[in-house]
């Protein structure tokens, strides 16, 4: 499915659709609970009726298979979650995990973050935006993939409220330190939580993955960035 208007000139993606089958119970929740959970990107909503209530509504960009937004989504039945992913198995694995714990908080979108961001999500309306693990893009050829560059920010900047935050996280320490310097633009309208001007530990609100986990026990390295709107 897609949006009517058109780019004359197309964006470049932050991402490349991998290939991969849906397993069967995977396939099962698509057919069935698919409509329950999932927008349709065509379509605008206004998202106090979609929730059924007035909540502080954060999004998470490329939730994976779904694991971390379903944790966090239940141990903080306060808040609404909009999770943005373009990976159908990823999709059919949240879906799987929010029948499973009976988890109302969260509605899907199954389609390119960056235009359900720019089309579908009023302006000065997220308490928060999450990015955790984003593709890196080893080679520098590919650095023009990255999804933290200053339009990105800029975006951010318009989607969040005042006070709204941005919270990003990565296990490659050169993007971290693009990500620290583009978000710390003094043009941008978002500033550091961490008045030092570095890193900040991981919240307690970010569960940890069993990839990350693997890492830390392997000695690998993970910077949390958190910045504010002002």
């Amino acid at each position: 499915m897609t949006f009517p208007e058109k780019n004359a000139h197309p964006r470049i993606k932050s991402y490349i659709l991998r290939q991969g089958r849906a397993t069967s119970g995977q396939q099962n929740a698509i057919d069935k609970v698919w409509g329950h959970y999932c927008l349709d990107p065509s379509k605008t909503y206004d998202y106090t009726k979609i929730f059924g209530r007035n909540a502080p509504l954060v999004v998470e960009i490329g939730f994976g298979n779904g694991s971390s937004l379903a944790e966090m989504a239940c141990a903080n039945p306060d808040i609404n979650y909009l999770g943005l992913e373009v990976h159908r198995p990823g999709v059919g694995h949240l879906m799987l995990l929010l029948e499973e714990k009976e988890i109302t908080n969260v509605k899907i979108y199954h389609f390119d973050a960056i235009e359900i961001l720019e089309q579908k999500i009023p302006d000065q309306l997220l308490a928060g935006v999450h990015l955790f693990f984003p593709d890196p893009w080893q080679k520098r050829k590919h650095h023009k993939r990255r999804i933290v560059r200053p339009s990105f920010v800029q975006l951010l900047n318009k989607k969040l409220k005042k006070g709204g935050y941005f919270h990003t996280a990565t296990d490659w320490e050169h993007y971290a330190k693009e990500m620290i310097k583009i978000l710390s633009s003094s043009t941008n309208g978002l500033v550091n939580i961490n008045e030092e001007g570095g890193f900040c530990p991981r919240p307690e609100y970010r569960p940890l993955t069993k990839f990350e986990n693997r890492g830390l026990l392997l000695g690998h390295g993970v910077w949390d960035l958190i910045f504010k709107k002002r």
